[in-house]
């Protein structure tokens, strides 16, 4: 059961625009306190900086900080729109998080970026806890103070290293951003970045400034040459207005931590809050490559509307996502119908999402990125934003979530308004219809007769077992697949995998005519309805026959059986084949010979980024050669073949092929073979190859390779 819709972070936001400015002036209070200690190596809070200036600074900051709450807590509330989800427990994981946050550890895998990112962001993160500390050590009695001393030296060359970091940072950012900016981040640069970057850098040099002009009021004490910079600073400001340019740059150093307050709720900069609280929250029972679960269509009588399109259809953590969105766009960068020109960028997919939640919320908010002033959202549904043709195009590969530094979930968001345009507007590409059409009258999208599934068993010279059938019963299901069960080219892997699993004394059987398409197709592609009617009764056939271990060549299969059939009551044991052929190699009852030709290898997208499956396929293809070698993007960075999402059923009209792309890379490994692991896969890599005029290279499915060179004929 969902928790109930509660609005627990916009409350504890809404009680801390009260709390802060009632802390801020408690902190003010007890600074006045008598105290008049002044340590020999150390300074002294507030020296020279009148008491009205005193307290117009602590009103002024209590003030800015409880405006910052509040526009934190109208924006919490705008995510609270979204519908329940249970992000909780998991705790170790949710350290786990925090720690690669504050590390800025996925941020970092884009060096230049992350480098710059770090100065910026440990820079400012050290000058506020020095401002914290020193704030502590203020309202301290003299005999518990710290700051102080050799501590105080050590202390004072830290936070100048930090705002020379911090500057060093702001200089770099700018020179990316206005003089040499990847495409990604030109073609997103708005007016609000300028202010960021002034305002922070107004934050920290009128910070050095306001250090050396107390240096030189105090005369240059030699201690304070650990503040090397302000130090060096000090000779700068003319010793007959000392007084006055302290009064007015401290001044000036507090209005600009003020304008800050505002600036980091109502720009992009929010990001360096929400970012590490979504990583955080990403933890989910889910698995990586389940849909996100709806009811039981075929039971429910009172559901109005299937997947997404208000905000209210969205997740909190949905929206939250738009909010924690950097605008890096890495994932751009690495999606495959981007990169060859179709109309989808998932950047834009949260941006727009992002940009209908803050214009439709109650009371509005600014967009997650400045938007033009033209562009107007009339209604609270995201289609005001987004169009069919951008969703469409999208393979479902996960390159996009996978690359995220933020943990940006944004595949569920496409396939979740799928959904809406598949049932609710009936608004799909018109090749699917057919697909759907044959999924629900024949069981497969292939639309051939279910008589035809074990066809493939008169072609092997030993008897399939049927389980079903009266008397069988088998260790392991071999769930075949529609492709291998009725594509006339991955026939060819599934008796391959039969003979290998046979001659290493396998118990296994498969369901014949009783197998029916998991419905894979139908939910990538929104028909939610379909998905449960085939899923449902396979459930039903699995559970009835006892079936607890299953093997499947189809990482498709693989990841609906083992990742989306528990949301229905289907508990299995789900291995894919590469892992079940590495695991016979390594106890010998299958035993390759290693033979000569160059092999590269393509990761299937469902197998590798959405269920962690690198290493079984490699380990096979290794162990029938000496010259195999990876393509440039591979494993958790391999390109789609551009069949997933139920791609495998549409035109692709638009741009490149996905499939040619892929094969080209493949191409230019210099490989004799190209070895597959998914049935989609090896079809398109296979079309690929015709279609450039590579057809001397060859590609086969990595258990026909496997059998070429370790069965006898």
């Amino acid at each position: 059961m969902e928790p109930r819709r509660r609005k627990v972070l916009s409350g504890a936001l809404f009680a801390l625009v009260v709390l802060l400015p009632l802390g801020t002036m408690l902190l003010w209070w007890l600074g006045t306190l008598p105290d008049h200690y002044h340590p020999e190596i150390g300074r002294t809070v507030f020296g020279n900086i009148p008491e009205p200036l005193v307290a117009l600074f602590y009103v002024g900051a209590g003030v800015f900080l409880g405006l910052t709450a509040y526009l934190f807590a109208i924006r919490a509330r705008n995510w609270e729109r979204g519908a329940p989800e249970r992000r909780s427990g998991q705790w170790g994981e949710r350290f786990k998080a925090l720690v690669k946050a504050l590390s800025l550890k996925s941020v970092l895998e884009d060096r230049a970026a992350g480098l710059m990112h770090a100065l910026i962001y440990w820079g400012f993160v050290l000058l506020l806890f020095g401002t914290i500390i020193v704030e502590i050590d203020h309202l301290l009695p003299g005999n518990l103070k710290f700051v102080e001393g050799a501590f105080y030296q050590g202390f004072s060359l830290v936070l100048d290293v930090a705002a020379l970091m911090l500057i060093g940072g702001l200089i770099w950012a700018a020179v990316r951003r206005y003089l040499t900016p990847p495409l990604r981040i030109a073609t997103k640069t708005r007016p609000e970045d300028a202010v960021i970057l002034v305002v922070l850098g107004l934050v920290a040099t009128s910070g050095l400034i306001v250090e050396a002009v107390r240096i030189a009021a105090a005369g240059r004490p030699a201690f304070e040459v650990w503040s090397f910079a302000g130090y060096g600073l000090s000779y700068l400001v003319p010793d007959s207005a000392v007084a006055g340019v302290h009064q007015v740059s401290w001044v000036f150093h507090a209005v600009t931590f003020c304008a800050f307050l505002i600036v980091l709720p109502v720009t992009k900069l929010r990001h360096a809050l929400t970012s590490p609280v979504n990583m955080v929250l990403s933890a989910r029972e889910r698995p990586v490559g389940a849909m996100r679960p709806i009811p039981n269509l075929m039971e429910a009588t009172d559901i109005e509307s299937i997947g997404a399109a208000a905000m209210a259809d969205f997740t909190w953590k949905q929206l939250l996502d738009t909010d924690a969105c950097t605008i890096c766009g890495r994932c751009t960068s690495v999606c495959p119908a981007n990169q060859t020109g179709k109309p989808l960028d998932p950047r834009e997919i949260v941006l727009k999402l992002g940009t209908v939640a803050a214009l439709t919320g109650d009371p509005v908010v600014s967009p997650p990125v400045g938007v033009d002033r033209e562009i107007t959202v009339t209604a609270d549904s995201v289609f005001e934003r987004i169009t069919a043709a951008e969703l469409w195009a999208c393979t479902t590969c996960r390159a996009c979530d996978d690359i995220c530094p933020v943990d940006i979930e944004i595949l569920d968001k496409i396939l979740d308004m799928r959904r809406y345009l598949a049932l609710m507007e009936g608004d799909f590409p018109s090749e699917l219809g057919a697909t759907f059409i044959s999924m629900e009258n024949s069981s497969n999208p292939y639309g051939m007769s279910q008589k035809e599934r074990a066809a493939w068993t008169d072609e092997v010279d030993f008897e399939v077992k049927v389980v079903g059938e009266p008397g069988v019963t088998a260790e392991y299901l071999y769930w075949v697949g529609c492709a291998g069960s009725f594509d006339d080219r991955n026939k060819k892997v599934t008796i391959a995998t039969a003979r290998l699993l046979d001659e290493a004394g396998v118990d296994f059987a498969i369901l014949g005519s009783a197998e029916l398409c998991t419905g894979d197709p139908a939910r990538r592609a929104g028909n939610e309805y379909v998905f449960q009617q085939l899923a449902l009764q396979n459930i039903e056939t699995l559970n009835d026959l006892g079936i607890t271990k299953v093997i499947t060549q189809c990482p498709h299969c693989f990841n609906t059986l083992a990742n989306e059939y528990p949301q229905f009551g289907g508990e299995y044991e789900v291995i894919h084949h590469s892992q079940m052929l590495m695991q016979l190699i390594d106890e010998e009852r299958i035993v390759p010979r290693t033979g000569s030709g160059r092999i590269t290898y393509h990761d299937p997208c469902y197998l590798g980024r959405h269920n962690d499956v690198f290493v079984a396929p490699r380990q096979v293809l290794q162990s029938i050669t000496d010259e195999y070698v990876d393509m440039p993007r591979c494993g958790t960075d391999a390109f789609c073949c551009g069949a997933g999402g139920s791609r495998m059923w549409m035109e692709e009209q638009t741009g490149k092929k996905i499939n040619i792309e892929r094969t080209e890379e493949a191409v230019a490994t210099g490989a004799d073979q190209i070895a597959t692991g998914c049935p989609f896969c090896y079809v398109m890599i296979d079309d690929g190859v015709k279609e450039i005029g590579r057809e001397d290279i060859v590609v086969q499915d990595l258990s026909m390779l496997l059998a070429e060179r370790s069965l006898d004929d």
